[in-house]
């Protein structure tokens, strides 16, 4: 077993109404920063053991399917690395 770290990265996918994102992109814009779009997201850093980067990767996968990601609002990236 390999000890590898994996990021899962979940965002609102596009048209889903993001009220943390438009409220920090007003307050930048005030700030002075022009800005033509801001997205927020999460990130999970998950430690675990695997054979190997592909099954770090499907174990990741369906946490993120499971409870991290409502498939249904959500998208998510799943990135592993040795830890």
């Amino acid at each position: 077993m390999t000890a590898y770290t994996a990021t899962v990265t979940v965002r609102l996918k596009r048209g889903v109404l993001d009220p943390e994102a438009e409220t920090t992109a007003r307050a930048l814009e005030r700030l002075g920063f022009a800005i033509e779009g801001l997205r927020s997201a999460d990130r999970f850093e998950v430690d675990l053991e695997a054979e190997d980067a592909d099954e770090a990767i499907a174990r990741a996968e369906e946490m993120a399917e499971r409870l991290l990601a409502n498939p249904t609002i959500h998208d998510y990236d799943v990135e592993v690395a040795e830890r």
